[in-house]
């Protein structure tokens, strides 16, 4: 797989890091290309900084995690490890991507939390802030990028802390399987035997806990930070034809 540069895309996921997108979407992912649905991913940074591993097999586990999920690698950057900040240059950076790629949809970490805790590590906040202004400047017709502006359709954010109740959860059990697989492409992360923590057994109760909210085995839970215009309400019962198509109208930005 190499990396893509001048495609589109109906859904571009962004992370952090190298297994950001596989744990916080990677069941979603994996449902939507059985769907035949474009996927692409934005990884920010190396990874550089994470307790196993380095850069090089990190980014080796970036494409084999990005071709269990069925996506298409867009972009693995080098923005620096623990060194995320959204400002006016990060912004250019996820807006070019947008433009160039064209998504209806955009997946990007919850962009507020932690307390220090390290159930949020900075990056992935710096990521959703940096997404969320960067879906904004997409938008702007004299910001200095060469591709056209673009508007998506919906941003929708996982990783999402305690106090802040997902929006929708999507069922991922038929799915399960593949998004462990992708998980455990990432060895240095959760199958590191130095680690003395079972990773996978945790993230596996995460998306049981939020399977058992809408009646599942697994789930896997988004927030969307504004009201969206919905064209058909069956779609909230599982009944339209195309999810992104119908589930989420294209919104319209007046240029600045």
């Amino acid at each position: 797989m190499v990396e893509n540069h001048y495609d589109t895309f109906d859904l571009l996921a962004f992370g952090a890091h190298p297994d950001d997108i596989e744990v916080g979407c990677g069941g979603l992912i994996a449902k939507l290309r059985k769907r035949d649905y474009k996927i692409g991913l934005v990884v920010l940074t190396q990874g550089e900084m994470g307790t196993g591993g380095t850069a090089e097999l990190r980014r080796q586990e970036v494409l084999e995690g990005a071709e269990i999920m069925g996506a298409t690698l867009v972009a693995h950057l080098d923005m620096g490890d623990c060194k995320l900040e959204d400002n006016y240059e990060s912004r250019l950076v996820a807006a070019k991507y947008i433009r160039r790629h064209r998504p209806r949809i955009i997946l990007a970490p919850w962009h507020s939390g932690g307390h220090g805790k390290r159930a949020s590590h900075p990056d992935h906040i710096a990521c959703g802030r940096i997404v969320m202004n960067g879906v904004n400047y997409a938008t702007l017709i004299k910001l200095p990028l060469d591709e056209p502006p673009h508007s998506i359709g919906a941003l929708l954010h996982y990783f999402l802390p305690p106090e802040v109740s997902p929006t929708f959860i999507v069922d991922i059990s038929n799915e399960f399987d593949t998004w462990i697989k992708a998980l455990s492409a990432h060895r240095t992360q959760f199958l590191n035997p130095e680690k003395n923590k079972d990773y996978l057994w945790s993230l596996e109760s995460m998306a049981r806990g939020y399977g058992g909210q809408i009646g599942v085995n697994y789930g896997q839970a988004y927030a969307i930070g504004e009201p969206l215009r919905l064209e058909d309400p069956f779609c909230l019962v599982g009944t339209c034809n195309r999810f992104p198509e119908a589930f989420f109208a294209r919104k319209g930005f007046e240029e600045e």
